[in-house]
């Protein structure tokens, strides 16, 4: 097998699975190691060739069989079997022989092949063997039917009560029930009796499957056959309840038992326990295991330690995994896998990776549920290139990316908001034979509504809906907050509305966004109206639907409203967060309530409902609003002493707290402070600090009339603040960030130009990027993103394709957006060849080719009138076999029509 070369670029962000970036100029893309079939054998029909082989003396010693062994395959073997003349003998022999190949499986075929040739010339006994080889080979439901299909077929061959057992064990293990059922119909009729070991299989696959109460018929069988339940029937017992959440009753019949417990039973149970959040009671059984001489299995020990990752406590997990290698017992890769996969939901990554590490050093094999875990852990995070360092090692060991690894990259990157990547994912999927499921298409549907792409989120519905998949809850949940985020609540409500109809049941989340959506409107009637027909629906108000509606009531001023509705939300046993009370607290303070508010924190500490930072910025704003900085400094004490961490909007608050009262200098030592806690300011955070140094500047002008009030997210109403900043002002700031210590970063030079690119002020935005680069500083892609787009809404389409292909040029991959605006721009200038040029290259991005004649075609050039040219390119789509989905294409058409009748 060939395995190519991995080539990592430096400084490329992304480009997964072979995603090219060969785009205006030529920008090195990160290549993901492809593994390659087996070489082909030229002009052989290889069957033919293994057939003359046989023939040979010694032939397992030929060294042209090696040459061939890895390109042989099932297929080829079922082709050597069914030939008429092949001796049966040498047959059973070449069977074995690739058999034992690695990585080589029979499957149902060859089995069936072998197994027709030994019955023909009547040996039995090798025919049984192979008989009983098939049904262990099953590894899928179809394959253990069509294994059945052969027993019943092969009349000749006559069934013993163990070839009953094996087969039943075949089904059992797939939870083929019905199939069991037959079978065991068909033993009873052949004449046989069956035996413990056939009882014991039938209560283990119905209690496996939760089928308790045909399993406990089986059990029953038992005595009236006059035979004795043993270990294994009690542990599927066992089994059984734990299946059907009954631990008690699993619990009652493991202290009952007649006979010794085995390590399998304690391991059953104590996994019930587990799963039922009893993991005390599954400790003190573990920890009675050697009063009836068993040692905890490797299977016991991992079913623990992941119940400890699962409740947090991954201190006594740890513990416990050295605690097991002490003990002699050796961990398997399950046992890394929920190590690996609990340290990454922990987001504890450096954890993790060295997990991994030391489970290789070990001479464990990696799966790929292992490397899954970890690409899970760094794509939640955002850390895709190490993702894809990962992926590469897992394809270069021989595991293929399937459903979940896309799965996991397309959220990562969705989370990044870096959807126009995902999108190019579900091509990649497609190439290799995957199809895109639901959680899929949840993704890119919260990706795009998360960028403010709500007709393409909708447009992903469709192209879903007709590839089969139906949404669920929790993707209409995601379009009505969409919606409803975008001010366009009639549609909200028209779709709230259609759930019946599409037999979406509306659930807690539905019932939130559309009451919040409501209420963020001012729509308090009718997010009441949603509340009682919630109720009237039996679906229970949870906190999340209390806070919006408590919240909707403070934004109007009825804040007696709002405190009448947290004694309703106590009176029905919702119990209050910290934000219920954050919202009441933030309406106070914002009347000047200081005392109500104080009681109110007060009450929600008596309720054991910890204040968190937001609670705490809230009275930091307020006393700094007042000039009350030594009741900030009070609260910072506080919140240091609880180990409550300042976030972005505390240091905000902090910092515009200090400028205001004209401590300059504490504003710098607590930017500093922010920067050192790895918490990144904001253009926000410096606006306020620019906004100091143009108001030096300009005295007439009052720091509240440069800002708007802040609210509880942050953001800041921002009254041309950044139309009024000049250059000198960002210029002092960065001076003095270096005077207190707070040396400026690239994060620092994107916010600044992000915020006079905001204002369309390009000239200025250059200025800060030549300073920046004075400074040695390279332009991340979040700043050439802002320039071009600049660029292209200040009518200079051809200086935003000088600074895409510097963006290019350094390995980032252009936005979807920037294509647009550049594309549109030169359409608007007349330029259609340059747009031509644009949009050849973006075909070579690997975006998403529906995302493109979303974005671009329909979005951006039919949007704006540009139709003959939108005809051109989607011509040019075609002509590079980039076509569209035909739901695109039927959309494509409906917009067409309606722009050439002026619609």
């Amino acid at each position: 097998m060939r395995i190519s070369t991995v080539a990592i670029i430096p400084r490329v962000p992304f480009s997964l699975l072979n995603l090219s970036i060969t785009t205006i100029s030529s920008a090195s893309p990160l290549q993901i190691p492809t593994v390659d079939p087996p070489d082909p054998i030229p002009a052989v029909d290889l069957p033919s060739k293994l057939l003359e082989i046989l023939t040979r003396p010694n032939w397992q010693r030929d060294p042209s069989l090696r040459d061939l062994s890895r390109s042989i395959t099932t297929v080829h073997v079922s082709a050597v079997l069914n030939h008429p003349p092949l001796d049966p003998r040498l047959a059973l022999s070449f069977f074995d022989w690739t058999g034992s190949l690695p990585g080589f499986r029979h499957d149902h075929g060859s089995h069936s092949a072998l197994l027709g040739l030994l019955v023909r010339h009547r040996l039995f006994a090798a025919a049984r063997r192979i008989r009983i080889s098939m049904f262990r080979s099953c590894a899928s439901p179809e394959e253990a039917r069509r294994a059945l299909a052969t027993v019943r077929s092969t009349t000749s061959l006559d069934l013993t009560v163990r070839c009953y057992n094996m087969l039943l064990m075949a089904l059992a293990r797939l939870g083929l029930l019905v199939e069991m059922r037959e079978v065991y119909g068909e033993l009873l009729a052949s004449g046989s009796a069956p035996d413990v070991y056939t009882y014991n299989t039938m209560v283990n696959g119905f209690a496996k499957a939760g089928s308790l109460a045909e399993a406990k018929m089986y059990y029953g069988c038992i005595a009236s056959a006059g035979l004795s339940p043993d270990v294994h029937t009690y542990t599927s017992l066992v089994l059984g309840h734990c299946r059907v959440h009954d631990v008690d009753g699993a619990r009652k019949i493991f202290d009952s038992m007649p006979c010794r417990r085995n390590e399998v039973t304690y391991t059953v149970l104590i996994h019930g326990l587990c799963e039922a959040d009893r993991i005390d009671e599954a400790f003190e059984l573990y920890s009675r295991m050697g009063d009836e001489q068993c040692r905890p299995t490797v299977r016991t020990y991992t079913v623990l330690i992941q119940a400890l990752f699962d409740a947090r406590r991954m201190t006594d997990a740890v513990v416990l995994f050295k605690e097991m290698r002490k003990e002699g017992c050796i961990p398997n890769v399950h046992t890394y896998t929920v190590i690996i996969d609990g340290f990454c939901k922990e987001r504890r990554l450096d954890e993790a990776k060295r997990v991994f590490g030391e489970m290789l050093e070990r001479g464990v094999v990696a799966n790929e549920v292992a490397y899954n875990a970890l690409i899970d852990g760094y794509c939640k995070e955002g850390m895709i290139e190490s993702a894809v360092a990962v992926m590469s090692s897992m394809e270069l060991n021989g595991f293929k990316a399937n459903e979940r690894t896309f799965n996991e990259f397309i959220c990562g990157l969705c989370k990044e908001k870096k959807v126009h990547k995902a999108m190019g994912l579900l091509d990649r999927m497609l190439e290799r034979g995957l199809v895109p499921n639901l959680v899929t298409y949840n993704s890119l549907i919260h990706g795009q509504c998360r960028e403010g792409y709500v007709d393409v989120a909708f447009r992903l519905l469709r192209l879903m809906t007709e590839k089969g998949v139906k949404g669920d809850q929790w993707t209409y949940s995601m379009l009505i907050d969409a919606l409803c985020k975008k001010g366009r609540m009639e549609e909200a409500r028209g779709l709230f509305n259609s759930l019946e109809e599409k037999g979406i049941e509306v659930n807690e989340v539905i019932y939130v966004v559309m009451i919040d959506g409501e209420c963020k409107a001012g729509e308090i009637e009718a997010a009441h109206s949603l509340f009682q027909r919630m109720v009237h629906e039996n679906c229970s108000p949870n906190d999340y639907v209390y806070n919006a509606l408590i919240d909707g009531l403070c934004k109007e001023g009825k804040l007696d409203d709002g405190l009448s509705l947290l004694d309703e939300m106590v009176e029905r046993g919702v119990k209050p967060d910290p934000v219920t009370y954050s919202v009441l607290i933030d309406a106070m303070l914002r009347g000047g309530e200081f005392e109500n508010a104080w009681r109110i924190l007060q009450q929600m500490i008596d309720t054991r409902c910890e204040p968190d930072v937001c609670t705490y910025t809230l009275f930091i704003r307020a006393f700094c609003s007042e000039g009350r900085l030594e009741k900030v400094e009070s609260l910072l004490a506080v919140m240091e002493k609880k180990g409550v961490v300042s976030d972005l909007v505390t240091y905000m608050t902090l910092i515009e707290g200090y400028v205001n009262a004209g401590f300059i200098c504490h504003a710098f030592r607590i930017l500093k402070l922010m920067m050192d806690s790895g918490c990144e300011p904001d253009m926000c955070t410096y606006s306020v600090l620019v906004g100091h140094f143009a108001h030096e500047r300009r005295r007439n002008f009052e720091m509240s009339d440069l800002m708007g009030d802040m609210d509880m997210e942050g953001k800041k109403g921002f009254v041309d603040l950044w139309k009024i900043v000049e250059i000198e002002d960002v210029l002092k700031l960065l001076s003095e960030m270096v005077k207190y210590g707070c040396d400026p970063n690239i994060k620092t030079f994107s916010a600044l130009i992000g915020g006079l690119c905001k204002e369309g002020r390009l000239e200025e935005a250059r200025l800060v990027y030549r300073e920046m680069e004075e400074r040695q500083l390279l332009p991340d892609e979040n700043i050439y993103t802002l320039l071009i787009n600049c660029c292209c809404q200040s009518r200079i389409p051809r200086e935003a394709l000088i600074m895409m292909n510097k963006m290019i040029d350094c390995g980032y991959q252009p936005h979807m957006e920037s294509y647009k605006l550049l594309i549109c721009g030169f359409c608007e200038d007349g330029d259609v060849i340059k747009a031509k040029l644009v949009f050849h290259s973006l075909l070579n991005c690997g975006y998403n080719n529906d995302e493109i004649a979303w974005k671009i075609l329909i979005d951006g050039l039919l949007k704006s009138g540009h139709v003959n040219q939108c005809s051109e390119l989607l011509v040019l789509m075609e002509g590079k076999n980039c076509q569209p989905s035909p739901q695109t294409y039927d959309t494509l058409i409906k917009e067409f029509v309606d722009r050439s009748n002026g619609v």
